[in-house]
């Protein structure tokens, strides 16, 4: 309870970027961003058509309308009424029969090939961002997330968060939601629902009701492929996550996404209006509460702690690995015991990492070695429980002899290093520099900063073809929009030597490189 009231969320919203913030205990863990080139896709619901089956993977490829084609694995399809019923026919989501519990179908038929067709329409859901060449993942089983549940449709399943630990209030949860839960429905009650009243949960199934009868009227009006339901941006989904009386706080720097969001709670829960505070400092809301110097640092290698140590974060086509050094410790009295309070601080700090990053798949974490077993326990401890908080899936194997960690973390979209960088042209793609729309937002907020801590007001910018050419875009262009709205006189210079990452800014009433000068 007390952590949870250290718990703060912060939201910048630009022209061109909403980003969301999380800290806990006055650190940045969790970062979530959304441009208008790269919409989020999980959770979307979408009236595809198969168009290839692979029994020998067990796996479908859905056209759901997007560049690339979804992927559809056996293990993410449920049979509703009968077995070969992906097809999610609306006629069907009526009947008795999708209470049919999936062991008889599973049982009759063992490939992807017995249940799909080519050229068949399903109702699928993505569950997975397209990750560098691959297309979506997608999944057969349909669920509609609310505020204090998560409704199934064609199930009949009542499930209860893992975290939430009391066994009695499990069991009147369980009792309140199997009484109202409509027919033909599983439901899963979230984390934020324990100590909720029947009310709660029946305005929620009310609502996930309404819009799973809009959806299937939409799909029945609508030709495959075409996307018949999209998932809340990230402010509602975090507002829906996260937001709680237990929180903190949440302030936002938009007038326009303040209203929404209160008018929005008013709706859903109105005591949760206190915990909203608009920000109207003229210094930007990342920079106020230190978070654009930690972003800064998000795509750095070398991660340095207190203590002299340092920690080496590497991602790999096949796994993340990450090495714990010494670096420049100063071991004072025994070396085991500097080793282990090094580890115990690194445990820490991969933990936050991981999730700042929002690395997922398989990583190795290498521990400075400990020749004590008890030592290594604690270690392995401390790490587990620095992520206990992670809301995506982990599974952490135990700490092995060599001081090897090996754990899985969910992936649902690619890690911040593939969302803010592009594959060096200069280095064919060994190395990473920061996208074009990143550097251009990096720009803009250069400017603003320069606005409110300079007199002068016309300045010089320098800057490579690409950037050049994305600040010259729209209409009006993204550089009239940031000269309106800091109200200064900006001069592009195309430089074809600078490097991809760089920009220079000059003075110009003193003719001087003042770039250093507003830099995060």
């Amino acid at each position: 309870m007390d952590s949870k009231k250290n718990t703060e969320i912060y939201v910048n919203v630009a022209d061109y970027e909403t980003r969301v913030a999380v800290k806990e205990q006055g650190k940045l863990v969790e970062l979530l961003v959304e441009r208008p080139e790269k919409e989020r896709i999980v959770g979307d619901i979408y009236k595809g058509r198969v168009t290839a089956v692979l029994p020998g993977i067990q796996a479908a490829f859905v056209d759901i309308g997007l560049e690339k084609a979804g992927f559809l694995h056996y293990s993410d399809t449920s049979d509703y009424a009968k077995e070969k019923n992906l097809l999610f026919d609306m006629d069907y989501l009526d009947e008795e029969t999708l209470d049919t519990p999936r062991t008889t179908a599973r049982r009759r038929s063992t490939t992807i090939a017995d249940f799909v067709k080519k050229g068949q329409e399903l109702l699928v859901q993505v569950i997975k961002e397209p990750i560098a060449n691959k297309g979506p993942r997608l999944t057969t089983q349909i669920s509609l997330p609310g505020r204090y549940v998560v409704m199934v449709p064609g199930s009949r399943n009542v499930g209860i968060s893992k975290k939430i630990s009391n066994i009695s209030e499990k069991k009147r949860l369980r009792k309140i939601v199997s009484e109202l839960k409509p027919q033909n429905f599983g439901v899963i009650v979230r984390t934020v629902a324990e100590g909720k009243h029947e009310k709660d949960f029946k305005a929620d199934m009310e609502l996930l009701n309404r819009l799973w009868n809009k959806l299937k009227k939409k799909v029945e009006e609508s030709k495959a492929p075409a996307l018949v339901h999209k998932e809340a941006g990230i402010t509602g989904s975090i507002i829906r996550d996260l937001l709680s009386p237990d929180i903190g706080r949440m302030v936002v720097d938009s007038k326009k996404e303040y209203a929404a969001i209160i008018k929005y709670l008013r709706a859903l829960d109105p005591q949760l209006c206190s915990l909203v505070e608009l920000y109207r400092e003229p210094e930007p809301i990342f920079d106020k509460m230190g978070i654009e110097a930690e972003i800064e640092k998000m795509l750095e290698r070398r991660v340095w702690l207190k203590g002299g140590a340092n920690i080496v974060i590497d991602q790999t086509e096949a796994f993340v690995a990450v090495d714990v050094n010494t670096g420049r410790l100063s071991a004072r009295g025994k070396a085991e015991d500097a080793i282990f309070r090094t580890n115990i601080e690194a445990a820490r700090e991969v933990a936050r990492q991981i999730r700042l990053r929002d690395i997922g798949g398989i990583l190795i974490i290498d521990f400075i070695d400990m020749q004590d077993r008890e030592n290594r326990r604690r270690v392995y401890d401390e790490f587990r429980n620095a992520l206990s908080h992670d809301r995506s899936e982990v599974y952490i194997s135990s700490i092995s002899d060599l001081g090897l960690v090996e754990m899985t973390r969910e992936r649902i979209r690619p890690s911040f290093m593939h969302t803010f960088s592009d594959s060096c042209p200069v280095c064919g793609g060994v190395g990473r520099v920061l996208s074009r729309e990143s550097l251009a937002v990096k720009i803009e907020r250069w400017f603003r900063r320069a606005s409110l801590g300079f007199k002068s007001k016309s300045y010089q910018l320098i800057a490579n073809p690409q950037v050049g050419e994305l600040l010259l875009s729209g209409n009006p262009t993204r550089l009239r929009n940031l000269e309106r709205n800091c109200k200064l006189k900006i001069n592009l210079i195309i430089d074809t030597s600078l490097h991809p990452e760089q920009f220079r800014v000059i003075d110009m009433a003193t003719e001087v490189d003042v770039t250093e000068k507003f830099k995060a």
